[in-house]
């Protein structure tokens, strides 16, 4: 599937919107861009995690957030979140905004905006986005984090410390 003509908003360090580029030109000249990663839970706290797909050209085969996605041209931070959980996981539900991170080098140049959503919906993966998924109990989770760090995106380990950390 080639997205590389997808038209994305082409930010500056605060996010304000300056210009316009394509997928691939914000990628191959390392522009500040937008994009939105979803933390699901179901109602045992366990947290969904998508293995992205080999085809994907940013760290594919890692494990990932839930849902993640760019935000397209135009496009509200929370609006592409809600198409996200669609288009790869085949839910809907209520975002909690849980917070936004600066475009950085471990964001992969993204202005991130970070949503929870807790459901017991079934979950369809999109096989062409995610390779496989599947709920962690949060403690196995950390292990496995702690014993392969190098199978995580550095986007989610940076959301999930952070979010560990607000958990006390």
């Amino acid at each position: 599937m080639d997205d590389s003509s997808e038209l994305f908003d082409v930010v500056d360090s605060e996010d304000r919107v300056v210009g316009q580029a394509t997928r691939g030109e914000v990628h191959a000249k390392g522009l500040l861009h937008r994009s939105v990663h979803i933390l699901v839970f179901n109602s045992r706290g366990e947290l969904f995690l998508q293995k992205r797909a080999m085809t994907k050209d940013e760290n594919p085969g890692y494990w990932d957030s839930s849902a993640a996605g760019h935000v397209n041209a135009g496009e509200e931070y929370r609006t592409s979140a809600q198409r996200e959980l669609m288009e790869e996981l085949g839910i809907s539900g209520e975002l909690q905004f849980f917070r936004k991170f600066s475009a950085s080098q471990a964001t992969l140049w993204e202005h991130v905006e970070t949503y929870l959503c807790t459901t017991d919906q079934e979950i369809t993966i999109n096989l062409l986005e995610i390779s496989e998924g599947r709920f962690w109990p949060i403690p196995d989770l950390k292990e496995r984090i702690d014993s392969h760090p190098d199978q995580f995106t550095s986007t989610f380990h940076l959301i999930f410390g952070s979010y560990l950390k607000s958990k006390g």
